[in-house]
C-alpha cells in the first residue's frame, strides 16, 4: 500500500512539472476569453463592440423595468419610447438620473440614445436607463469603464420589492392586534 502511494505521489509530482515547464507560460498564448483586445499605454482594454450602424447596444435593469439601449455619435438626442426624454420621464430628478453616465464620463451632447423600456414605474425605468446607457457607454468606448464602474453605474441595483407573507397584511406589516 506504501509503494502504491509513492508511486500515485510520483505522478502527481510529474503531472505538475509538466504544467508548470517553460511553454505553458510563454507570452504566445492568447488571453482568456475570445475578446479581442487593444492596448493603449500600460493598459489592455477589450475591442469595442459596435453593429453595422456603428452602436452599442445594452441591456439595463432595475426592479421590475428592463431598459433595451442602443447608443451611437450625434448630437445628444435621447428617445425613450419613441418619445423625447423630457416628454417621457417629466420629472427633472427623473432626466438627471439618465444623463449622468454623460455627465460622469464628460460625454454630454456626443451620443444620441434610442431605447425601449418595459415594467416597473416611471423611478425604475429610469434606473433601467441609465444601466443600459453606462453598459452600452463601456461597449462602445471601453475606456469609460473605469469611471463609470467608480460610481456604482454599471452594477445592477438588486433590490426588489419584498413579497408579501400569509397571515400578513403585507410584507412584514401584522394585522391589527385586538386585546379584547
Amino acid at each position: 500500500m506504501a509503494e502504491e502511494t509513492k508511486t500515485t505521489l510520483d505522478g502527481l509530482k510529474d503531472a505538475m512539472a509538466e504544467a508548470q515547464s517553460p511553454a505553458a507560460d510563454s507570452a504566445d498564448v492568447a488571453p482568456a476569453g475570445d475578446a479581442p483586445v487593444m492596448e493603449t499605454g500600460a493598459d489592455v482594454l477589450p475591442e469595442p463592440k459596435r453593429d453595422e450602424q456603428g452602436r452599442s447596444y445594452a441591456t439595463g435593469k432595475r426592479k421590475d423595468a428592463v431598459a433595451r439601449v442602443w447608443v451611437k455619435p450625434g448630437p445628444g438626442k435621447i428617445l425613450i419610447n419613441g418619445k423625447e426624454a423630457a416628454q417621457y420621464f417629466a420629472r427633472p430628478v427623473l432626466q438627471m438620473i439618465i444623463n449622468q453616465p454623460f455627465e460622469v464620463s464628460n460625454r454630454k451632447g456626443e451620443f444620441d440614445v434610442v431605447c425601449t423600456v418595459k415594467g416597473g414605474g416611471l423611478s425604475g425605468q429610469a434606473g433601467a436607463v441609465r444601466h443600459g446607457i453606462s453598459k452600452a457607454l463601456t461597449l462602445y468606448e471601453p475606456a469609460l469603464r473605469k469611471d463609470l464602474k467608480k460610481v456604482g453605474f454599471l452594477t445592477r441595483d438588486s433590490r426588489v420589492v419584498e413579497r408579501k407573507k400569509y397571515g400578513r397584511a403585507k410584507a412584514r406589516r401584522s394585522f391589527q392586534f385586538s386585546k379584547r
